[in-house]
């Protein structure tokens, strides 16, 4: 696949998943913007690339203003934004006893609204160019429940809807909206909650790990670099007539 002179902008770009996925869109040529909330990391992920068509701009996707701003920077220098790849996130874990209004509505500003915000900046510019690739890291929780999660479930749920409804408006416009949905994946917000069930616990390593392998079939942990090459394969010209789904990558998990 060669994206020269195709202009990527992969939110929650600088770690986990979506660092991943902006590594294979450099690979495949493309000019990739990153956008983040933490300038750190966004400065740390440029420095280990070298790549003088990576570019980082810090923003708040669950701030329309800021949504706005940046994207108004980043096609001013890099073009018009031809592949979105919605995958900032975050999931914090509570029993929804405990949940308050603010937990709620947090968890939905980022994984939910963040996505609408994001997509409204790039909605219009592809549909005047007559095409566009859209595609939301969404997770096995927008296909089942898992328990204390519940507003995160409820969030990617409601991502997959969208893409979904998107998908429909979008379809004579050259435009495709997808969603991508892994399990477990092998990032550092795993190995943060397993360090957590090994403190809280004291289960060894192999045990906390085995809270989140068990569900998968294959007993193990999704790579990143599995989930970023879903992506690129949506990417691809030979996909132009995907849309609209919710692809799994999950070893089984989710049928």
């Amino acid at each position: 696949m060669d994206l020269c002179n195709t202009h990527a902008v992969v939110t929650g770009g600088a770690s986990g998943i979506g660092a991943e996925i902006s590594r294979q869109l450099l690979a495949a040529n493309a000019t990739v913007t990153i956008m983040g909330r933490r300038q750190a990391a966004l400065d740390a992920f440029l420095d280990t690339t070298g790549s003088d068509r990576l570019h980082a701009q810090s923003c708040d996707v669950s701030d329309p203003v800021s949504v706005q701003q940046a994207f108004e920077l980043v096609s001013s220098r890099s073009g018009a934004v031809a592949i979105l790849v919605n995958c900032a996130g975050a999931a914090p874990t509570k029993p929804f006893h405990k949940l308050t209004a603010d937990d709620w509505n947090s968890v939905m500003a980022v994984n939910l609204n963040g996505v609408f915000h994001c997509t409204a900046q790039v909605i219009g510019p592809m549909r005047d160019a007559g095409h566009g690739r859209i595609i939301n890291i969404a997770s096995t929780s927008a296909l089942k429940g898992y328990a204390y999660v519940s507003a995160y479930c409820a969030a990617k749920h409601g991502v997959l809807g969208l893409t979904r409804a998107l998908a429909l408006e979008t379809a004579k416009h050259g435009i495709t909206v997808n969603a991508v949905c892994p399990g477990y994946t092998d990032t550092d917000i795993i190995r943060d909650s397993v360090k957590n069930i090994m403190q809280k616990t004291g289960r060894s390593e192999d045990e906390a790990l085995g809270e989140f392998t068990r569900s998968n079939p294959q007993g193990r942990l999704i790579q990143p670099e599995e989930v970023a090459a879903t992506v690129l394969w949506l990417l691809a010209d030979n996909s132009s007539s995907i849309t609209g789904q919710a692809i799994t990558v999950a070893g089984g998990e989710v049928m």
